[in-house]
């Protein structure tokens, strides 16, 4: 899983991504992966699909990234639900292409296209995932973030103490390749998307974090979103 490095608006404030403030933050090794969506829950998104990947373009679009800058593995695609693979949907909208529509209830997150299309992506959702909900803009990206825990986390689990300081970028870093941070009125709201390697996460609630998309897909969304594209967070 992965967390913010916590840089916020003005002032280098270290914070795990997404802690909405009194809720913690978590590494890869401490949180829980909780159960996933109801496919009746699924129906109630209302988005139709244009058609997926197979198991074999899965294993491509999510294949190894050799050329980063911390090589990054291939994502084991027989651990996700294929409904959560990247695809084209319709989605009915007035929002302008280019925004991101996060449906944390259903563990997906939406690039609009136009045309009544999107881009969908499977997510994992933290518990702080569900806390916050609103319009809010990218205020800052990053690639291969720091990450910081929080002062909470740190009293939970004292080992975190040694990354007060930050922990490097990395495969192992919670904030993994790549951070979008949300902002209201040039203030960090503490939710962000980030990237993860962990793929039985997605279509899951785990038990810190914001949103989380797959590495690969993570890539993908980051690449076509500047800074203060507008970003919908849906009530959970």
């Amino acid at each position: 899983m992965n967390l913010d490095n916590g840089i916020a608006d003005a002032g280098d404030m270290d914070e795990a991504a997404c802690s909405v403030r009194r809720a913690g933050a978590i590494s890869r090794r401490s949180f829980l992966v909780g159960s996933a969506v109801s496919l009746s829950a699924l129906a109630l998104a209302g988005c139709a699909t244009t058609g997926g990947m197979s198991l074999a373009e899965a294993q491509k679009v999510y294949g190894p990234l050799p050329d980063e800058r911390f090589p990054i593995p291939a994502v084991n695609v027989s651990k996700i639900n294929p409904k959560y693979y990247r695809r084209t949907v319709h989605y009915d909208t007035k929002e302008v292409a280019g925004t991101i529509i996060v449906d944390p209830s259903h563990y997906y997150v939406y690039r609009i296209e136009g045309d009544g299309y999107a881009t969908r992506y499977g997510a994992n959702v933290g518990r702080a995932g569900f806390l916050w909900n609103g319009d809010a803009y990218v205020g800052r990206k990053a690639e291969w973030p720091v990450w910081t825990p929080p002062r909470e986390m740190i009293l939970r689990q004292p080992e975190a103490a040694k990354y007060a300081g930050g922990m490097p970028p990395g495969l192992d870093n919670p904030l993994g390749a790549r951070t979008l941070y949300l902002y209201q009125n040039g203030i960090y709201t503490l939710y962000t998307l980030y990237s993860t390697t962990v793929a039985e996460t997605i279509g899951k609630g785990i038990s810190s974090g914001c949103i989380g998309l797959l590495t690969q897909d993570m890539m993908d969304l980051y690449s076509r979103t500047p800074v203060n594209t507008k970003v919908i967070v849906l009530p959970a």
